[in-house]
């Protein structure tokens, strides 16, 4: 029996005995309270628990029997996980703290800050809209755990492991390729199923059944680029550059090269640039050098918005294409203090669709942005809707609706609730095929105008 007040600097643990019986009022000072491992747990009483910071797991599960006839009060700001799981039986007959835990993978740091700034902004308006889950007829809250894996392949998996220690049942993101490969198998040998936003090359999801993604991929995007490049700008020859080692840039750039050649198209030249260049005046001279007609350049922000701005002292008129990480705020601004420098890119969604999902969320995010100064800042200090914060949204949606479907947190029942998922969301429809990727075959044309971007057309591969 415990009774009275007991403290703990970390941790309480009830576990590896035949029972344990809370009979009286218990107060718990703790940084992770756990009932586990045991023939039976009984709880009669109010059990209050504390702590000072962040309450980092509740773990009621892995035993015979959990009979709970009483409130459990959280007194904490942050309860990173609530689990009641991995048992026989858990019987609840009282108005319990219930809280499930979803994980945002994500970049805030680095060269691709930006655009996951906005990916995650699109997680949290889905969150504040959505903030509680059914599981089995019961509301449970949501609260998301963010770990940023600062737009590095050497840091993504720490933060793929923090966010498996922390008992997250759902993993979103990343935005970038690179960090969502390095990630993957944590989150498959942990069996944490993991829905990809916006990372659109095919190894994201390659061999791995615990990945999903919610974007389309990068040959479909390179198809869409390439036809483009000759339907649209009348380009019979391209000059194709991007970073050396970059997992995104360099299988996009592959992607629109192959795509290109099929299409009779001529690429005069291919290279790639280090890690950290700052002068691209050299590469831009070769395109110009070798006749090109247009310029594909996929690559992270602060490296395209340096292509932009030396394009422009260069007197380039020729187009600059790229895919989705360029549909961003670094990018519109840099295009704007140009002279007119063309620069067009691949995207997921467009805020003017007048579609009922679209349009409300459309609405309805922009007064969220503009109600809250520091989401305006994350956003580039303007209410322009990111095709990835319309992503991260249906991302969140999609996850919360495997999660109904399995009436279960548990990484198995999720996983195959979500190969089963089809739904109508806001950048569409969205199903999965047997490599866990999104079905979709458009994308749209997005031109960089007066700091903003400007519709062009929706593309297929066929154009």
């Amino acid at each position: 029996m415990t009774t009275g007040i007991t403290r703990y600097d970390a941790v309480v643990g009830h576990g590896e005995g035949a029972a344990v019986d809370v009979h009286a009022a218990a107060v718990f000072i703790v940084g992770c309270f756990v009932f586990g491992d045991l023939a039976a747990g009984h709880i009669e009483r109010t059990v209050e628990i504390y702590a000072a910071a962040k309450l980092r797991r509740i773990v009621i599960g892995d035993f015979t029997t959990v009979h709970i006839e009483c409130t459990v009060i959280i007194h904490t700001a942050t309860v990173l996980c609530f689990v009641a799981d991995d048992a026989a039986a858990v019987h609840i007959e009282c108005t319990a703290v219930n809280i499930y835990t979803t994980a945002e993978f994500c970049i805030a740091s680095g060269d691709n800050a930006a655009g996951g700034k906005q990916e995650v902004l699109g997680v949290q308006y889905a969150n504040y809209l959505r903030p509680t889950v059914n599981i089995g007829g019961k509301e449970y809250k949501v609260e998301l755990d963010i770990q940023d894996n600062q737009s590095s392949a050497d840091k993504a998996p720490s933060a793929a492991q923090q966010l498996i220690a922390d008992g997250c049942a759902v993993v979103l993101g990343s935005y970038g390729s690179g960090v969502s490969i390095a990630a993957g198998s944590y989150f498959a040998d942990a069996k944490v199923p993991a829905i990809g936003v916006s990372c659109t090359n095919a190894a994201v999801t390659a061999g791995n059944d615990w990945y999903f993604r919610t974007c389309f991929l990068d040959p479909f995007q390179g198809s869409v680029m390439a036809s483009f490049a000759k339907d649209e700008c009348a380009a019979s020859k391209a000059y194709v550059l991007s970073m050396l080692g970059e997992d995104y840039g360099v299988g996009l750039a592959k992607n629109f090269v192959n795509a290109f050649v099929a299409m009779g198209g001529e690429v005069v030249g291919e290279e790639n640039f280090p890690e950290g260049n700052s002068d691209f005046s050299s590469y831009l001279q070769n395109a110009l050098d070798a006749g090109a007609e247009v310029i594909f350049a996929p690559s992270a922000t602060t490296y395209a918005a340096l292509i932009i701005e030396q394009a422009n002292t260069k007197g380039i008129q020729i187009p600059i294409l790229a895919g989705d990480t360029w549909e961003s705020s670094v990018i519109s601004e840099a295009q704007a203090k140009t002279n007119g420098v063309d620069v067009f890119c691949s995207t997921f969604f467009d805020e003017n669709d007048e579609s009922g999902l679209a349009k409300e969320f459309v609405s309805g995010y922009k007064a969220w942005l503009n109600a809250n100064p520091d989401k305006l800042t994350n956003n580039g200090n303007n209410d322009i809707v990111a095709a990835v914060s319309a992503l991260g949204f249906d991302a969140y949606n999609v996850a919360l609706d495997a999660i109904e479907a399995a009436g279960s947190v548990k990484g198995e029942d999720i996983q195959a609730a979500l190969v089963a998922l089809s739904g109508n969301y806001v950048t569409g429809a969205i199903a999965f095929d047997a490599n866990g990727d999104a079905i979709k075959d458009t994308a749209y044309i997005k031109q960089a105008v007066d700091g903003g971007f400007q519709f062009v057309k929706v593309q297929t591969t066929a154009g």
